[in-house]
C-alpha cells in the first residue's frame, strides 16, 4: 500500500548515518538523530533513448502507465529482489544525494533486506550501496528491524512473533534473545493482490485496468474478511473486445474472492512459522500475541483473519508502514550495541 510524504533533507550536513528500508513498494530513509527524512514510492522513470533518469519516487509513480514509449517508469525491485542492478544502484545514489551525501561526506548506510533474498542478492545490495557513495554498507533483515520498530523486547528470552506483509514479500519470524528462531518468507504481497484484482476484472468483466487502478480499488473496498458498511465501487477501464472505455461495478465480496489465494498464502506462511517455533516460545506467543506490520497489514480484516486462523491475538502496530525504517533507525542510534543483529552479505 502506498503512502507518500517527504521531508527534504538538509544539504551540506555532516555525514549522518542513514538507514534505508528499500521496499518493493516504498522506500524510507532514516537519518541518525533526525528520524525519517524521506518516504517515497520505489519507482524510477528512465528515458530509454538517453538512459537518463527523469524522475524518482512520487514523481515517477505518477508516470506509471501514462508515458510515451521511450519513457519507462520501473520498479527496480520485484518480490523483494533486485531485478535491475544498475537501476537499483542509480536509485540508491539519488536517495543518498537527496539526503546531502557527496564525495566529501560518505555516511555508513544500513539497508533493510527481505529474509527471502539470496546471498548473491545480498552482495548485490551491499555493492550497489558502496558504489552509490556509502563509506560502509550493512544489512539487517526486515523482520528483525520490524520487531525493534514495534518496540518488542527482542533481547529477552521471550518469544516474539512478527508478520511483515510488504509489497513484494511477506515475512514471518519468531525472535528470541536477539536472534531469529523460526522464519517463513514468501514472495507474495501487496503487488500480488493488485495483480489478482487486475486478472479478475479482465477475466470476469472483460475490462483491462492498470496497476494503479487495481491498487485504488483494493484501498477502497478490498478486504480479507467481511466488514461492516460494505459499499460497491465503480471501476473504469478499457473493454478488451471493443477497445472503448467501460465502467464496471465491483462488490467487496467478489474482490475478496479475487484475492483469496494471495491472502491464504500469507496466512498459511504465518501458521507454518508458528508451527515451527519451539513449544516454550509458542506458549509465549499465545500470551504476547502476533505483531502485524507492513503496508499489506492495512488490508481490511487481515488482522482478524490471522487471529481466527492462528487462535492467537494479533496486534496491528501503531506505524505499520514506517515500522521497519524506525527499527533500523534505532540500530543506527545504538550502532555498537545492536551491531550483532546485522547480517553478513554472504550469509
Amino acid at each position: 500500500m502506498v503512502t507518500h510524504s517527504m521531508v527534504p533533507c538538509e544539504r551540506g550536513d555532516v555525514a549522518r548515518d542513514l538507514a534505508i528500508d528499500l521496499g518493493t513498494a516504498n522506500t524510507l530513509v532514516y537519518a541518525r538523530g533526525k528520524g525519517i527524512v524521506l518516504n517515497e514510492p520505489t519507482v524510477i522513470a528512465l528515458n530509454t533513448r538517453t538512459h537518463e533518469v527523469l524522475a524518482m519516487g512520487q514523481d515517477a509513480w505518477q508516470m506509471i502507465g501514462r508515458t510515451p514509449g521511450y519513457i519507462v517508469a520501473v520498479r527496480p525491485l520485484r518480490q523483494g529482489a533486485i531485478t535491475d542492478f544498475d537501476i537499483t544502484e542509480r536509485m540508491i545514489r539519488l536517495l543518498l544525494q537527496r539526503c546531502g551525501v557527496s564525495r566529501l561526506n560518505r555516511p555508513r548506510v544500513l539497508i533493510c533486506v527481505p529474509s527471502a533474498i539470496t546471498s548473491v542478492e545480498r552482495r548485490a545490495v551491499k555493492e550497489a550501496t558502496h558504489r552509490a557513495g556509502a563509506s560502509a554498507a550493512y544489512l539487517i533483515e526486515q523482520p528483525m528491524a520490524a520487531a525493534i520498530g514495534a518496540g518488542l523486547s527482542i533481547h529477552e528470552p521471550i518469544g516474539n512473533m512478527v508478520v511483515d506483509v510488504g509489497g513484494g514479500t511477506s515475512e514471518t519470524a519468531v525472535i528470541s534473545l536477539g536472534g531469529v528462531v523460526a522464519s517463513e518468507a514468501i514472495r507474495c504481497g501487496g503487488f500480488d493482490i493488485d495483480a489478482a484484482i487486475q486478472t479478475y476484472v479482465r477475466r470476469e468483466h472483460g475490462v483491462a485496468i492498470g496497476e494503479r487502478t487495481a491498487e485504488e480499488i483494493k484501498l477502497a473496498i478490498g478486504s480479507a474478511a467481511p466488514y461492516a458498511d460494505e459499499v460497491k465501487a465503480e471501476v473504469r477501464g478499457r473493454e478488451l473486445m471493443t477497445g472503448m472505455p467501460k465502467t464496471v461495478v465491483l462488490t467487496p465480496g467478489e474482490l475478496r474472492g479475487a484475492v483469496e489465494d494471495q491472502v491464504r498464502q500469507i496466512i498459511t506462511a504465518a501458521v507454518n512459522c508458528l508451527g515451527g517455533a519451539p513449544p516454550e516460545l509458542a506458549q509465549d506467543i499465545i500470551f504476547q500475541g502476533i505483531h502485524l506490520v507492513g503496508g499489506g497489514a492495512l488490508l481490511r480484516g487481515m488482522a482478524r483473519r490471522l487471529a481466527n486462523e492462528t487462535a492467537v491475538p494479533v496486534h496491528l502496530v501503531d506505524t505499520p508502514l514506517e515500522c521497519v525504517a524506525l527499527g533500523a533507525g534505532q540500530c543506527l542510534e545504538s550502532f555498537d550495541k545492536l551491531r550483532q543483529l546485522f547480517v553478513a552479505a554472504d550469509a
